[in-house]
């Protein structure tokens, strides 16, 4: 990412949050912005951090379409007549591939967030997260969903 267009962006970016399009405006943004580059440019700068954002785009788009699936599911699950009937809760190991505090965080955030599923713990030795599942039919079939969802994007974005 270029300096100039990370000024002119973080200028225009400060115009809007004001409310004001005027010239000494967007001069008083681009200076602002201008010192806060400076500032992270080593951080900005590198050829990889436009694909890393992107990558969290991603991850967060994931989060927000399994938030609406899961919500739906839950409270489909919650107004049907037969609840109890179908309920199947349980608490699932499951195996983490990711290794580093922020990560086991950030997945146990996400896994907590979504309706239907409460991150417990994790293990001593930060190889297992323990998950309650409201509705577990296939124990496999949610492991992989996690694995091939979420925990598979926080890997891309931390590499």
């Amino acid at each position: 990412m270029s300096f100039a267009f990370l000024v002119i962006t973080l200028a225009l970016v400060w115009a809007a949050v004001t409310g004001s399009f005027t010239l000494l405006n967007l001069l008083l943004g681009a200076f602002i912005s201008a010192m806060a580059v400076l500032f992270i440019r080593d951080r900005v700068e590198r050829p990889y951090m436009m694909r890393r954002f992107v990558r969290a785009l991603s991850l967060a788009a994931l989060f927000f379409y399994e938030l609406a699936l899961s919500a739906a599911r839950v409270a489909i699950l919650v107004i049907s007549p037969g609840m109890k009937k179908r309920l199947a809760p349980g608490i699932i190991a499951y195996p983490l591939s990711v290794t580093s505090d922020v990560q086991i965080t950030l997945l146990a955030n996400l896994i907590t967030l979504t309706p239907g599923t409460l991150s417990v713990d994790v293990s001593d030795d930060r190889k297992t997260l323990y998950i309650h599942v409201l509705e577990m039919n296939d124990r496999e079939d949610v492991i992989a969903s996690i694995k091939n969802g979420f925990e598979a994007r926080i890997i891309e974005v931390f590499e």
